[in-house]
């Protein structure tokens, strides 16, 4: 087992998380999948083991400090060392700032903000010990600029952004790669498809963005010599106005 090394993702599905899970899988690591309910993540676990690779699927709430630390522990002690975590959960709502209640601001930032903390401090205390790992935080167009109705989105997408710059100050000396990945454009998903068909058919002119694409950006940013680390990556189309 000593050999072997996990990559934990946290907030896996059939979009980017799967494939960055899928991506990796295929150099060896075990993919450790989680959301919520780890039954929704059985068609992901089978598409790895069908292409030849392994996987867990994990059910855990990002937001539960105590579910956090557990999950790392169960990982290590059962699986394999983490050398590599996503932070990957959207939490992309629109509501007018004047029917924005406190509940939606705080789920919200508690999806998209306060579990990347979680999830970053729990990865980094087990990657301190190797002093090595990379730790990517996945963000989005409303980590760099607030729009119109997107005031929650925008607010835990930005103190996201500010985690990861503060990690990276502070564990890159200790060996551990922090960096922020901003998707800055639609990723080829069902949902796009099916609420978006205008936006969609721009993939015909690689207007949006390939999942597979999006994992091979992390998997080269993991690859990354210590002395050109990449701390923020940002990824869109060609199409995209920026």
């Amino acid at each position: 087992m000593s050999a072997e090394k996990a990559i934990l993702v946290v907030g896996a599905g059939d979009a980017s998380g799967g494939a960055i899970a899928r991506r990796f899988a295929r150099e060896g690591y075990i993919a450790c999948v989680t959301r919520r309910h780890a039954d929704k993540l059985a068609p992901l676990v089978a598409r790895i083991e069908a292409e030849g690779g392994k996987a867990r699927a994990f059910g855990s709430d990002a937001r539960k400090e105590d579910a956090v630390a557990q999950l790392f522990a169960q990982i290590e002690q059962e699986v394999a060392p983490i050398e590599v975590v996503v932070f990957n959960i959207g939490a992309n709502v629109r509501f007018p700032i004047t029917e924005t209640s406190a509940r939606v601001y705080q789920k919200v930032w508690e999806m998209g903000c306060f579990a990347g903390f979680l999830v970053g401090r729990e990865a980094a205390r087990v990657m301190l010990l190797r002093e090595r790992g990379s730790i990517f935080f996945t963000g989005a167009t409303a980590s760099m600029r607030g729009s119109s109705g997107f005031a929650a989105f925008a607010g835990a997408k930005h103190g996201l952004r500010a985690l990861a710059q503060s990690m990276a100050r502070e564990l890159g000396p200790k060996g551990i790669h922090v960096a922020q990945i901003i998707i800055d454009a639609a990723i080829d998903t069902e949902f796009i498809r099916e609420n978006f068909p205008q936006r969609y058919a721009l993939k015909e002119r690689d207007g949006i963005v390939d999942p597979d694409a999006i994992a091979e950006s992390y998997w080269q940013l993991h690859r990354q010599p210590r002395n050109a680390w990449t701390h923020e990556m940002d990824l869109r189309p060609w199409i995209e106005t920026w």
